[in-house]
């Protein structure tokens, strides 16, 4: 065999035994925490169905308009979009350290030169120095922690654009539920009216009697301040709608100039959309915020590898090529140039407990992730059972409303047939006519509360999201004027 084969065999067996010598011991550490399945927090077994729109399925179109809006200029959303691009950012950056790098660099120095150094005339002299130089640095990641860190960077990417998709949902049913409240509100105004105009034809009623000597003061007082609280009924309404309309116009993006924008809600409060009443099988996958706890938990996967990986040598390839001269003739000359290039290998051989440490703190992480997740679905499960119970609950009580409704009706229509006929008092009649409008104040309120809860049981279902939809980039800020 010839001399260099023989160095060859020789120098692999001794590579190899420095790369297993420098592999520092991994802690036998691994995590704690079991993350939640399906099967055992009892979802049904079917699917629910709900539209990437749909608020449209309340049948307003400015609701649509404003929703639209919402999730176009929603400042909460921007940001969370700009957070998206960091994240991708990241992506790059990390896999940047899977390419070879390469560096250059000149500089002309004025110096002297000692006459130790270098004999006469350059020793003891004033010199220029010139110096130009390019470096290459390569990591082969052959075991793999840079990859890891790349799948890392992307696991927490998915997360945020998660997050984005959630701020997305968040936006639309925060302004779902404000426009149910301002279409509430500006029924009961119309009630509130109602009040006052019966309360009204009341007073006048009580003072005709006190002319006539059929009545007291105390009838008069008692009216007036049935009329009072009929008036201060409806202001409170008329606070509460504007109130509603400033909320909205902030949740799309606009100040003040937006409010006279905002027209009376179309909303049909007496007739709520349908929506699924069940846990489906799927709502670990339908809903961002879950999503995104299981795309973090990904990432703590990688980063536990990335600080195993850690405990690993570390090979790569360096080189470097220059001009170096004492002064400026010779420095293009061919006996200016230099170069080296070679492997490199590092070992961890003592760290001081750091790599442990970094192995410990990841495994950590991501028993951490993992509760969290799981604390997630546990707290999604039951937001979800809370938003069908609402639903169920809600239905109940406005059957029930609408029968004490019809029951006054009738019986105000009753009265007033008696007032006619003379077998009834006038007092009577108006006393029904206060009970019904208060319950139909009562049923203004159990229509709006059904339609907010199908937006939050929509909103706990994970509303429309489809995680395989891209999300809308941010609108990019006008830096020109």
């Amino acid at each position: 065999m010839k001399r260099g084969g023989m160095k060859r065999v020789i120098a692999y067996p001794a590579l190899a035994a420095m790369l297993l010598a420098g592999c520092a011991a991994v802690p036998k550490e691994g995590p704690q925490v079991a993350q939640v399945q399906d099967g055992t927090i009892g979802l049904s077994s079917q699917t629910a169905t709900i539209g990437a729109d749909w608020w449209s399925a309340f049948g307003d179109p400015q609701l649509d308009r404003l929703i639209e809006t919402g999730l176009a200029g929603n400042p909460s959303l921007a940001g969370a979009l700009a957070r998206v691009r960091a994240a991708q950012a990241q992506i790059e950056a990390e896999h940047a350290g899977l390419l070879p790098q390469i560096k250059g660099g000149a500089q002309l120095n004025r110096g002297r030169i000692g006459d130790q150094f270098l004999p006469a005339p350059i020793g003891g002299s004033d010199v220029n120095i010139a110096i130009a130089d390019a470096t290459l640095g390569w990591d082969l990641d052959l075991f793999g922690r840079q990859h890891s860190a790349v799948r890392q960077a992307a696991a927490s990417a998915e997360a945020v654009r998660l997050d984005a998709a959630a701020a997305r949902l968040a936006i639309a049913v925060s302004i779902a539920q404000t426009y149910v409240g301002m279409a509430r509100a500006e029924r009961l105004i119309q009630v509130a009216d109602g009040f006052v105009q019966t309360r009204q034809r009341a007073l006048g009623f009580a003072r005709s009697r006190v002319k006539n000597q059929l009545g007291s003061q105390f009838d008069t007082q008692q009216a007036e301040t049935l009329l009072a609280q009929a008036q201060q009924a409806r202001t409170q309404a008329v606070q509460q709608r504007d109130v509603l309309i400033h909320a909205i116009a902030a949740l799309v993006g606009r100040g003040a100039d937006f409010y006279p924008q905002v027209a009376t809600p179309t909303l049909v409060l007496d007739h709520a959309p349908a929506v699924p009443q069940l846990l489906p099988a799927d709502l670990l996958g339908r809903r961002p915020d879950l999503l995104a706890g299981q795309a973090r938990i990904d990432a703590a996967v990688q980063g536990r590898k990335v600080a195993r990986a850690s405990f690993l040598p570390d090979v790569s390839i360096s080189a470097l090529a220059g001009l170096t001269s004492i002064g400026l003739g010779g420095f293009f000359t061919g006996g200016a140039f230099s170069y080296s290039a070679g492997p490199a290998l590092s070992l961890p051989i003592f760290e001081g407990g750091k790599l442990r440490a970094q192995y410990r703190t990841a495994t950590a992480d991501l028993d951490g992730a993992v509760a969290d997740y799981d604390n997630d679905v546990l707290g999604a499960v039951r937001e979800a059972s809370d938003a069908i119970t609402n639903v169920r609950a809600s239905d109940e009580a406005l059957a029930e409303q609408g029968r004490v409704v019809q029951g006054l009706r009738d019986t105000v229509r009753l009265d007033q047939v008696r007032v006619r006929t003379g077998l009834g008092s006038q007092l009577d009649s108006i006393d029904s006519g206060f009970r019904l409008l208060q319950a139909e104040q009562d049923l203004v309120g159990l229509q709006a509360d059904a339609l907010t809860r199908r937006v939050q049981l929509i909103a706990a279902l994970g509303g429309g999201f489809d995680p395989t939809r891209p999300l809308a980039a941010a609108p990019v800020p006008d830096t020109k004027s």
